[in-house]
Formats: C-alpha cells, sequence, structure tokens
C-alpha cells in the first residue's frame, strides 16, 4: 500500500520570538524582527523531522509530497530526499493564503498525513484550508504554541508520524486520531499586554503522548497560589543580581512585586533588593523592557544574569514556547544553576506527573537543562521535579517534595 506524507512550511515562522515582538504576523512585525536579529528556524526544526522519516520513508512504499519553494521543496531537496512537489502557486515573499491555499491542496491530493511547520497562526491557516479532512501535525516552529495539534519538538513529530504512517501501511493496522482545538492569540492585542486567545477551528491528529496539551487557563486557586510564589520569588531578588524575567502572568507578579512596570509576554531585565536604599515594598529596578535574544546574550556575557521563568499550564513547557529570547546561548552563558522556576504546587499537580518540557532546538541545551530540578512553590516551599523527555510512562516521571 502506498502512503503519502505532506510537508508545508512556514519560512517565517517563530521570526519575532527572539526578537521579543510576541509572534511573527503581518509584514511590518516581520520586518522589524529582523531588524532585531529575529531569524525563522521553522526549516532547520522541518528539517530535523525530515531526517527522522528518512528509514520510514526508504523502508516503505512511501511518496513525500511537498510545498513549492521555500514552503517544503527546497527542504526536502537539501536533505537529499525524493519528493513531489504541489502544482500550487506561492507569492514572494510567502503569506497566509499560500499556506491555507497548499493544505486545500494536500488535502485534495489525499495525503495519509500532513506535516506542518509553524506556530498557532500557521495552524489556523492550515485549517481554513483543510478543515478536518486530512490528519495533520505540527512541527513546533513558532513563538507561542498553544494549541494541541504540535508534537512536543521536531523530533517527537518525526517519531509519531513514523509510527502513524506505519500504521496506515500495515492492513491490520487502523492508527487513530481525534480532534483537537486550534488556539490562536490576537498578536496587536498582545503587544499592548493583553491576552485574548481566540479558539479558530479544530484539526484532526493522530493519537499519541508526545503530541503537546493545549495550554491551560489559570483556575482561581493556581491564581491564588500564584501570588504566594510571586511573593516567595521576589525576596530571592533582594541580593540585586539583574534576573530576566521570563512570560507569565506569575513572573508579571514578580514584576509587580518590585513595583516595576512588566512585559506581561516578554522578557524584562529587573534588580531587586531595595537597591536604592530606600525600605519601600517595591524597591526594584527596570533595567531592561522587553528585551531581544542579542540583549539578553548581551547582559549574560558582562556580567552575572539571573533566569526566572514560570511553568506553561497544561504543556509543563519552560523553553520554546514563548520565551525564545531565552535561546541556547543565552541559557549557556546564564548557567542552569543560575536558572529559577517558579510553579505553583497546583499547576504541577495538574501535570498528573508528566515531566516538564524544554524545546530551545538545541540537543546539548536541552540535555543541560534536563533532570531533576527545584522548583519553587511558595514561600520557603521547593518541590523537586524531573524536566526531560515526555513519554507515555507518566506514572514514574514524577518526584516531588520539600526541600
Amino acid at each position: 500500500m502506498t502512503i503519502t506524507v505532506g510537508l508545508l512550511v512556514n519560512p517565517v515562522a517563530g521570526l519575532g520570538g527572539a526578537a521579543g515582538l510576541a509572534g511573527s504576523d503581518g509584514a511590518d512585525v516581520q520586518r522589524r524582527a529582523a531588524q532585531r536579529g529575529g531569524v525563522s528556524h521553522a526549516a532547520e526544526r522541518a528539517t530535523v523531522a525530515l531526517d527522522g522519516l528518512r528509514s520510514m520513508l526508504s523502508a516503505h512504499d512511501a511518496v513525500l509530497v511537498v510545498a513549492p519553494g521555500v514552503m517544503g521543496e527546497t527542504i526536502a531537496a537539501a536533505t537529499g530526499l525524493d519528493a513531489a512537489v504541489l502544482d500550487v502557486p506561492v507569492s514572494t515573499p510567502t503569506s497566509a493564503a499560500d499556506t491555507t491555499r497548499c493544505a486545500t491542496a494536500f488535502a485534495a491530493a489525499g495525503v495519509d498525513l500532513m506535516l506542518f511547520a509553524g506556530g498557532d497562526g500557521t495552524a489556523a491557516d492550515v485549517a481554513r484550508g483543510c478543515g478536518e479532512r486530512i490528519p495533520v501535525l505540527g512541527i513546533p516552529s513558532g513563538v507561542k504554541m498553544y494549541s494541541g495539534c504540535f508534537a512536543v519538538n521536531p523530533r517527537a513529530a518525526a517519531d509519531i508520524a513514523r509510527h502513524f504512517l506505519a500504521g496506515r501501511a500495515a492492513a491490520s493496522a487502523v492508527p487513530t486520531t481525534e480532534m483537537v482545538e486550534v488556539i490562536d492569540l490576537d498578536e496587536d492585542a498582545l503587544r499592548d499586554g493583553q491576552v485574548r486567545p481566540r479558539l479558530t477551528a479544530s484539526l484532526r491528529i493522530p493519537v499519541a503522548p508526545t503530541v503537546q496539551s493545549r495550554k491551560a487557563p489559570t483556575a482561581a486557586n493556581v491564581a491564588e497560589q500564584a501570588a504566594a510564589v510571586a511573593a516567595a520569588a521576589a525576596d530571592l531578588l533582594a541580593d540585586g543580581v539583574p534576573t530576566a524575567l521570563g512570560p507569565g502572568g506569575t513572573t508579571q507578579a514578580v514584576a509587580d512585586r518590585l513595583g516595576v512596570p512588566g512585559t506581561l509576554l516578554g522578557v524584562d531585565v529587573v534588580r531587586g533588593g531595595n537597591c536604592d536604599g530606600s525600605d519601600s515594598a517595591g524597591g526594584g529596578r527596570l533595567l531592561a523592557e522587553g528585551a531581544s535574544e542579542p540583549e539578553l546574550y548581551d547582559w549574560a556575557t558582562r556580567g552575572p544574569l539571573r533566569i526566572m521563568v514560570s511553568v506553561i499550564g497544561g504543556q509543563g513547557f519552560l523553553f520554546g514556547r514563548g520565551n525564545q529570547q531565552f535561546s541556547p546561548r543565552v541559557l549557556g552563558a546564564v548557567g542552569a544553576a543560575n536558572i529559577v522556576i517558579l510553579a505553583p504546587e497546583a499547576k504541577l499537580a495538574a501535570l498528573g506527573g508528566r515531566p516538564l518540557l524544554v524545546d530551545t532546538g538545541d540537543a546539548d541545551t536541552d540535555a543541560l537543562l534536563s533532570g531533576y530540578r527545584r522548583i519553587l512553590t511558595g514561600p520557603g516551599q521547593w518541590a523537586v521535579y524531573r524536566v526531560g523527555e515526555r513519554t507515555d510512562q507518566h506514572s514514574t516521571d514524577q518526584h516531588q517534595g520539600a526541600i
């Protein structure tokens, strides 16, 4: 039985992440991102997934079908894989309409699985084209990726696709799929500090443990615990060491405790410790607002820098979702010992023993951050929790205790 796998790449996906622009939608944002040193890694992440599929494409009667030009064709050619190219016109530079048009063509061709490299915006564009007609799977390459249609990393995307397509090829196996929601955020509102999630569509994806969960909203009890975590985190900053606060409500609450403005979905460098000599409850200082990756690297290489990040609810991601400013070189310069992780106990419990996740795009950096890590869960309270690859052995992944 011949099986077909499609590949669609958004060549500007993730461009605004390291640039600190909270997204990549629109020509103006893409221009500003490039000016701030933003680079899309969608092509190289798609290449990782294709490399993982190489043996399957060779071992089975399989056909790789790709979108034209930089949306897939050039990437397949660079890997040395033979591929059929969709007969679909695409513009230069490419656009969201091109993504939708290609997704429509993949659905019309009846591919067994379509892989797409991008973020939530790309997922929404894909859904407009193919709807629920064919199984799809996202290779995470965007900025936020709150939707539940992405693998946890490109290697996992290859694993999921390989097993799913092998099941399609076997007459006795019927691989299962499920419907998931595509969530996108209003990026203009994000840049004004307002989080406006919207359900845009649904997609059909393979059922697999290494598909990431949808980002979960913060429940009232978690919000109360987050305030206590923020208070404890603000106390840690009393040593006056410059600290890069990652995106999120918990870290925003830390900035509030310090009495400094914060960028809700950006990275700010702050200093605590009543560095002005006052006895005020705030006493913090904003050193850099909405910092980009080059700015953070500069901070990390010219003096001590601490990184403070919170856990994304439901997904469990620490790095690689919405905080690409913390690049492998920034994380390497700061060092794992100078990273503080914040999480209310209820948010950890909601993970059901699944490990926290990192997807920096660099295997060595991911390994550096993996293992059992201390998590600040409240005033004087720490938990020990696993950071590392997600598998289906959820019951053995958790190891917590106060220290």
